[in-house]
């Protein structure tokens, strides 16, 4: 099934939007940080988070579609 991998979930726009993001901190954020307040794992967070919620979401509805199929 297609969307599986590191990118599911994840729309052109937002992916285009992150690697942008992600740049513009690489080069123009903050000089030194601890890990704790650093933008650029706060924002690999956030993604793998995104990740996460689609990946629930979509084996929630597979199994809702499973469910349908076995009472059909």
């Amino acid at each position: 099934m297609a969307g599986k991998g590191d990118n599911e979930g994840l729309s052109v726009g937002y992916r285009i939007g992150y690697q942008l993001r992600r740049l513009g901190l690489t080069f123009f954020g903050p000089a030194q940080l601890g890990e704790t307040n650093d933008p650029t794992t706060r924002l690999a967070a956030e993604r793998a988070a995104k990740v996460a919620r689609a990946r629930r979401d979509r084996e929630q509805r597979e199994a809702a579609e499973q469910a349908r199929r076995r009472a059909a």
